[in-house]
């Protein structure tokens, strides 16, 4: 199907293969890199690769397959210039997140993707868009977590490492990587206790003297009496789910939301809370307007 013949043009004599596929083709070697028994392969590829082609075969031989992964990559363009191998351009980190981004948008809260895009912004910093994401390497991302460890509290780096992790996972799915490098990254703990502290009752009474409506009362109250998340539970709750004869009402949580056993739960209408909410008007459909 193929023939090899010696090119003597150049100064230094090198290997030609020519074939019929339609139209005349020559691959010309070079003779400075390739032997004649080096060419001798090459023609043989080449015709296994015109037979795949003429019989419409897509996956190759376990032997053509190792030969084409381990092939210079002059020779590869060479073959795929001569229409016999597709050349996949290589997934960049900007192809990555880009169509990462786009597929989250459509699966996670806008919350999510903006922290996904905060993640993003801190990635580029160490890494190009520009980089293959075989670059994205785990002495990289060590580094990479490292210089947020400079600049975060220990929740926030594991936030990002978490995001890190959920991409390169995705791009496993994707049959865009093989082996994720962050998989044996640390992620680190997700509580932040620097800044937890209790307020007390005393606090709380000044906080109620010093809220502009009742409203904002309600709100405190909420927050400190019924331990609601604010504002995602806050802005949830509406007058109908308070049980007014059984003293409690029903928290929707957003948070949780995906767990069934964790989307909602009842909250005792303890009596400084239900001394707030007595207070307000029930013509609107949410217990807080203000968010």
């Amino acid at each position: 199907m193929a023939t090899l013949t010696i090119d003597k043009s150049g100064n230094t004599p090198g290997y030609n293969i020519q074939w019929y596929d339609g139209k005349r083709r020559t691959m010309y070697l070079g003779g400075r890199r390739y032997n004649k028994k080096t060419a001798e392969r090459v023609k043989e590829i080449v015709e296994t690769l015109l037979y795949y082609k003429w019989n419409g075969i897509i996956v190759p031989d376990k032997a053509t397959a190792h030969w084409l992964r381990t092939a210079p990559d002059d020779l590869k363009a060479k073959l795929a210039k001569a229409e016999l191998l597709n050349i996949e351009t290589p997934k960049t980190c900007q192809m990555l997140w880009d169509a990462f981004l786009k597929h989250k948008t459509t699966e996670v809260k806008p919350k999510t993707i903006k922290s996904y895009q905060e993640t993003r912004l801190r990635f580029f910093e160490m890494f190009q868009p520009s980089e293959a994401i075989e670059k994205v390497t785990p002495d990289r991302l060590l580094e990479w977590k490292a210089s947020l460890q400079d600049d975060y509290a220990e929740a926030s780096v594991a936030g990002r490492i978490k995001n890190i992790k959920a991409m390169l996972n995705w791009a496993i799915d994707q049959n865009w990587l093989t082996k994720s490098p962050a998989c044996k990254i640390q992620r680190g703990s997700f509580r932040n206790r620097e800044y937890d502290r209790f307020i007390t009752m005393e606090e709380y009474g000044k906080l109620l003297a010093a809220c502009p409506s009742q409203e904002w009362r309600v709100i405190i109250a909420l927050a400190r009496i019924g331990g609601l998340r604010c504002p995602s539970e806050l802005q949830r709750l509406r007058w109908k789910d308070v049980d007014w004869a059984q003293n409690r009402f029903l928290v929707h949580s957003s948070k949780t939301e995906r767990s069934e056993k964790h989307s909602h739960r009842l909250v005792p209408l303890f009596d400084e809370l239900r001394t707030e909410l007595d207070k307000c008007g029930k013509t609107t459909e949410f217990v807080v307007q203000s968010f």
